[in-house]
């Protein structure tokens, strides 16, 4: 899909004149201009204009079928009367500061952002195949001594040797008793024998985010711990099978957390089962409990179940995935069997 048609898309979405865009990632999603300063005019009969300053004028100048604008003010540049603002974006200031009688609307471009096309997925493909082969170059790698910081700089230096353009987020990295926090910032714990390691990470290729969890064992894991490593692979499992184009947000995270919840763990796993991911590693739409919607055919999501026991560790398992009218399909393909390092 062209940057014409995505605009395309959100004009005959519009009831008003235009809407006025100026969140930059909405931005680049319908100009392809990354910057952090800009915006764009999209009117209802399609056409747009595109405002920057001289850092990007050059570069905004080769985008495609639009009237481009230099400004530092890019927002007053652009404004029309009639014109709509996201609300969602554009602070209190700056709305009053351009008038304060605008016509705000919220979240019309990541409506449509979550449905990708085939050049936005063959990009999020080759981002997760990096991860993919990241995993499996550092997990050999991992031993004991080495610091959770360490392995998590492992992980994004070689996403970078391998071509992303950068990491999608910061990795987390969460070893032994850590690994019950579910967003723990690597530190400087070594770890050790008897310590279930988990690892979320991925790499960010043409601005498309990977997303992927797995949980490894460092030695020979202990009963609890493959007990606890088999409830959580079996959750994902059933998440994964759930995902089809049609289902709904709330029965996709239902199919994971029941069967947790029928472990006896169900006030050990308290966030979503997933969210989407695109141009943010976090957009929408998000599969949880209170979650309302149906997924839609092409659109990309993420399902980590998780179990965390504090003061003991804990076990994540994440893909990232496709929604498809027959079933998902899978684009992080490591196995989901416990490695035992």
């Amino acid at each position: 899909m062209t940057y014409v048609e995505r605009r395309l898309r959100l004009a005959s979405s519009l009831d008003v004149p235009a809407l006025l865009v100026t969140r930059p990632v909405n931005v680049r999603y319908l100009t392809g201009l990354a910057s952090s300063n800009a915006a764009v005019l999209v009117r209802q009969d399609g056409t747009a204009a595109l405002a920057t300053d001289s850092r990007y004028i050059q570069t905004a100048r080769q985008c495609p079928d639009l009237e481009v604008i230099e400004a530092r003010d890019v927002a007053a540049a652009l404004l029309t009367p009639g014109a709509a603002v996201e609300g969602h974006d554009m602070t209190v200031d700056d709305y009053r500061r351009l008038g304060g009688d605008m016509p705000v609307l919220s979240g019309q471009v990541e409506e449509l952002r979550t449905v990708k096309d085939e050049t936005e997925l063959d990009a999020l493909r080759h981002a997760c195949a990096l991860t993919d082969e990241v995993f499996a170059d550092v997990a050999g790698r991992i031993a004991p001594g080495r610091t959770e910081r360490e392995i998590a700089r492992m992980l994004e230096f070689r996403m970078l040797e391998l071509g992303a353009d950068k990491p999608a987020f910061d990795s987390i990295v969460a070893a032994g008793p850590n690994g019950a926090i579910p967003h723990h910032a690597p530190g400087d714990r070594p770890v050790q024998r008897g310590d279930l390691i988990t690892m979320d990470f991925g790499a960010l290729y043409r601005g498309y985010h990977a997303d992927m969890t797995r949980t490894v064992a460092l030695g020979e894991p202990a009963g609890w711990q493959r007990e606890l490593y088999d409830l959580v692979r079996a959750a994902q499992r059933a998440g994964r099978e759930a995902v089809r184009a049609g289902a709904s947000a709330h029965d996709i995270d239902a199919a994971a957390r029941d069967l947790i919840a029928d472990a006896g763990h169900a006030e050990h796993f308290e966030h979503g089962l997933g969210h989407g991911v695109g141009l943010e590693i976090h957009e929408l739409p998000f599969l949880g409990p209170d979650r309302t919607g149906r997924l839609k055919d092409r659109v990309p999501i993420t399902v980590e179940p998780g179990v965390y026991l504090p003061g003991r560790g804990g076990v994540r398992i994440e893909d990232t995935l496709v929604t498809r009218a027959d079933g998902p399909e899978l684009l992080t393909l490591t196995t989901k069997e416990l490695l035992v390092l």
